[in-house]
C-alpha cells in the first residue's frame, strides 16, 4: 500500500513550488515573513504556513528580532535531497559525454563530405 503524502521530510516539503520559491529567496539571507509574503505575492498567513512546514523538516531557522520573526535557510536539511540527486550525476555525465561524441562525429563527417 502506498504511503500517504506528507510534508514530514525535505522531499515532500520542497515538492510545493511556493516553498521552493521561499527557499530561493532565503539563499540571500534572512527575511521577515511579511517581506517574503509580499515578494512572492501571497498572504502573510499563507507564507507562515509554508515557513512552518519548512521549519518542521529542518530547512529553515527562525529567530526573533523584537516583535518580528526572521527566517533563514538551513541548507543542511537539504543534504538528503542533494545526496539522492547526486546519484544521478554519473548518468548525466555519461549522457552528455555520448552527446558530445555524437556532435563531434557529425562535425567530422560534415567536414569530410565538403
Amino acid at each position: 500500500m502506498a504511503r500517504a503524502a506528507t510534508t514530514s521530510d525535505a522531499f515532500n516539503a520542497i515538492a510545493e513550488p511556493q516553498r521552493r520559491d521561499i527557499l530561493g529567496l532565503l539563499r540571500a539571507g534572512e527575511w521577515p515573513v511579511t517581506d517574503l509574503a509580499q515578494e512572492l505575492g501571497m498572504s502573510q498567513p499563507q507564507a507562515s504556513k509554508h515557513l512552518r512546514v519548512l521549519r518542521e523538516v529542518g530547512l529553515v531557522r527562525v529567530r526573533g528580532v523584537g516583535r518580528q520573526r526572521r527566517y533563514s535557510l538551513d541548507a543542511e536539511g537539504l543534504r538528503p535531497v542533494h545526496e539522492w540527486i547526486g546519484g544521478f550525476e554519473q548518468f548525466w555525465n555519461e549522457s552528455f559525454d555520448r552527446l558530445n561524441s555524437y556532435v563531434q562525429d557529425l562535425k567530422h563527417d560534415r567536414r569530410n563530405s565538403q
